[in-house]
């Protein structure tokens, strides 16, 4: 019995979403922290900095009877000159990576929310990584760079692909095996 209590709760439904909250932004906060202090050791303390003043958080919450429960996804963006704007700090929690589409889909709704708000380019310095991850999601690479001593690339977000929208969140739903009817 000690296995299944050691599995981690799976959700069938998500919601991503502009941080709107005052819980939703701890948790976005909380969760930055412990992917980029706790578990990669970026930061010591807290990864907080002066953008977070300007920057709108996203988060993605898993779902209970169709209610946000916990954050475990996370992503900003900021507008760093007219028309530029800026991803940063995308996290997912280690255990909902791989379940779906939560990095994907929060990196749409940076992009699409940004292009909405009058964005003409979207960048971001992504960790060497996960450069494959962003470049089949329509990004290209515009060289390599280090930041905390890590190898990063700067990348641009195609914006053709991420069409402009004014929607507060999105939801997504957890592929679903398909079951087998037996004749």
């Amino acid at each position: 019995m000690d296995d299944v209590e050691d599995r981690p709760f799976v959700p069938m439904e998500y919601v991503v979403r502009l941080a709107r909250s005052k819980w939703e932004r701890a948790g976005h906060h909380a969760l930055r922290r412990e992917i980029f202090c706790r578990e990669q050791g970026v930061f010591e303390d807290d990864d907080r900095d002066a953008i977070d003043a300007d920057a709108t958080p996203i988060i993605a919450s898993c779902c209970v009877a169709g209610m946000p429960d916990r954050i475990v996804g996370a992503v900003r963006i900021h507008e760093a000159e007219p028309g530029l704007w800026r991803g940063s700090r995308l996290a997912v929690h280690a255990d909902h990576r791989r379940l779906g589409r939560i990095g994907a889909e929060l990196i749409r709704m940076a992009v699409c929310t940004a292009h909405g708000l009058g964005a003409r380019r979207f960048l971001a310095q992504v960790q060497e990584q996960n450069v494959p991850f962003f470049r089949r999601l329509h990004w290209t690479s515009l060289g390599t760079i280090t930041l905390h001593g890590l190898p990063h690339h700067e990348m641009e977000a195609d914006l053709s692909r991420y069409p402009a929208h004014g929607r507060a969140q999105t939801w997504l739903l957890r592929p679903q095996p398909v079951l087998r009817r037996s004749a």
